[in-house]
């Protein structure tokens, strides 16, 4: 083998290179298919909001897009109708309406809930009669059309120059352009809004740049339909690029809607637990003092034991308040302000002290009355900060011997 043979061996063609990276159409059908039932429940409860209508539809048309865009299913539609191509107009149809819903999600998201005016009902008909009308001419064209052979995936540059094909094919991409663009820029617009809460905004993020995406489908089949009318055949363009980029499209869309409901979720779920466990310092005390606990219901949610938590702590800080000795909670605060902590650590460490001894004070006298009836309103509200300042028993520790220095340096008169 020569030199010039092995390196020509090595070269590859723009759809070679782009074959490795190739993604099958169900893995953005089954990501797509994850957001709509996520979303599903939520869309059911508030039907009558058109924003989340608006997105069901968006999720149900752009899953359905790939389901039928499908090499697979593009064939087993031919098969089944009896009809070459016939997967073509219904896939152009699909990818049509998915490009009204996506406007009437823009619209609905500008608009808001509350916007019932005369112009806002106008947008919304323009787009559903433009698009409907849209998706009435595709099906005209392609009856009109004559395409025999059966391609399932380069119909695009296939028949980009045949009469009635070639228009059926520049209508779709030309519709899904210009819905592309209208609803990037007025996402990207939407993001550098202030006030946005960090998951939306990340979700709109990734919503922006899968739009972006779509640009890129369009920029290369477009390119690809174009060159043919020029007697060029880059149809690895339609073929082997713009596919993947369609994929990656639909999983960061997907993402993104999913995004800022699954991450406020998370984000809900995990501050409810965090806060059950800094309780549980405080809660093994009151625990130790009242000889019982919080029984475990295996089905409860974490808010309930985050509540039955709460519940139990203070129904035992209750009785114990009459232990509590208020000129030692003074006096253990001023020593952690002494110390260098600030006002908020400072009150939580010296109530822990307070607490601490009140638990010591009721050991040892069980049945008596104590100092009287202290004002427990903050103690009880702060249980979280106090629980958490139990967490550190050194620091507990120092503020108890600063707070006993000035008395223990006091000489004793006989």
């Amino acid at each position: 083998m020569t030199a010039a043979h092995g390196l020509g061996g090595l070269a590859l063609s723009p759809a070679g290179v782009l074959d490795e990276f190739y993604i099958s159409f169900w893995i953005p059908a089954a990501i797509l298919t994850s957001a709509l039932v996520i979303k599903l429940p939520t869309i059911i409860r508030l039907w009558k909001d058109p924003l989340l209508r608006a997105v069901g539809g968006l999720l149900l048309l752009a899953c359905s897009v790939f389901v039928f865009a499908a090499p697979s299913t593009i064939a087993w539609t031919n098969r089944v109708t009896g009809v070459p191509n016939i997967a073509a107009p219904l896939v152009y149809s699909l990818l049509t309406a998915f490009c009204g819903s996506c406007l009437l999600l823009i619209i609905a998201w500008r608009n808001g809930l509350s916007d019932r005016t005369a112009a806002t009902r106008r947008a919304m008909r323009w787009v559903i009669t433009l698009y409907s009308g849209v998706i009435v001419a595709l099906w005209v064209l392609f009856a009109a059309a004559d395409a025999p052979v059966e391609r399932v995936r380069d119909l695009d540059t296939y028949y980009a120059s045949t009469p009635f094909m070639r228009e059926e094919i520049l209508l779709y991409l030309l519709a899904h352009t210009v819905a592309v663009l209208i609803t990037s820029r007025l996402i990207w617009n939407w993001v550098r809004t202030d006030g946005l809460d960090a998951w939306l905004r990340w979700g709109l993020k990734l919503l922006g740049i899968g739009y972006a995406m779509n640009l890129v489908f369009d920029a290369a089949k477009l390119t690809a339909v174009v060159a043919r009318w020029t007697g060029h055949a880059p149809d690895w363009l339609s073929t082997d690029l713009a596919p993947p980029v369609a994929c990656l499209s639909a999983i960061l869309i997907a993402v993104g809607f999913i995004l800022p409901h699954a991450g406020q979720y998370l984000h809900d779920r995990w501050r409810v637990r965090l806060a059950h466990h800094q309780l549980r310092p405080l809660y093994v005390l009151m625990r130790a003092v009242d000889g019982g606990g919080v029984p475990f219901v295996l089905h409860a949610t974490p808010e309930l034991r985050l509540i039955r938590r709460e519940t139990f702590i203070r129904d035992v800080l209750l009785p114990l308040a009459r232990h509590l000795d208020e000129d030692r909670r003074r006096q253990a605060y001023d020593a952690a302000l002494a110390l260098g902590f600030e006002p908020g650590r400072a009150k939580a460490l010296a109530a822990a002290v307070a607490v601490q001894d009140a638990v010591e004070a009721g050991r040892r006298a069980p049945d008596g009355d104590g100092c009287g009836d202290p004002d427990t309103t903050d103690l009880l509200q702060e249980i979280a900060a106090v629980s958490r300042a139990l967490r550190h028993p050194d620091e507990i520790a120092a503020v108890r011997t600063r707070a006993a220095a000035p008395a223990e340096s006091v000489p004793v008169h006989e």
